[in-house]
């Protein structure tokens, strides 16, 4: 799994996030209240020709909100550049070691075109009408995300 670490996003992080969430097709119109809850990943880039060794460059963005006992894993977004790397993996297993750490029962999603990805990361596919309120009333539930996006869940216990 490659390297990288989730850094909170800053106010300096703004353009670089709404840019990546827009390219991929992810909502932005709740940005403002979202951001406490966005990381911006930094990763290690390709080696140049000119230098020996590894530099840092950001590779993506994601969000894990929290709301009691559960979260919201939301805009994961990668780099086209450094797509197929797993960065995408490793950006997830370390928002989901955070929900385990903050102690939630479990995390839910919703995708328009991602279901196999997080699948494969073991979350399942459930009926929106079976997530908890506090879930359903975030932006990203109630007016965000068309309701033909894939819900889907993660227990962490």
């Amino acid at each position: 799994m490659p390297t990288l670490r989730l850094s909170p996003a800053e106010s300096s992080d703004r353009e670089y996030v709404e840019t990546i969430l827009e390219a991929n097709d992810l909502p932005t119109a709740d940005l403002d209240a979202a951001f406490p809850a966005l990381f911006v990943c930094v990763g290690e880039s390709e080696r140049s020709d000119l230098e020996s060794r590894e530099t840092e460059r950001r590779i993506g963005v994601a969000g894990l909100e929290v709301e009691g006992n559960v979260g919201l894993l939301r805009s994961v977004a990668v780099e086209q550049s450094a797509r197929g790397r797993g960065f995408g993996t490793a950006i997830c297993e370390q928002l989901l070691d955070r929900a385990r750490a903050e102690n939630l029962d479990t995390v839910y999603l919703l995708t328009t075109t991602a279901a196999e990805f997080f699948a494969d990361l073991g979350f399942e596919a459930v009926e929106r009408e079976t997530v908890p309120k506090a879930i359903r009333d975030t932006a990203e539930f109630s007016d965000l995300c068309p309701t033909s996006a894939t819900c889907m869940k993660k227990s962490l216990s």
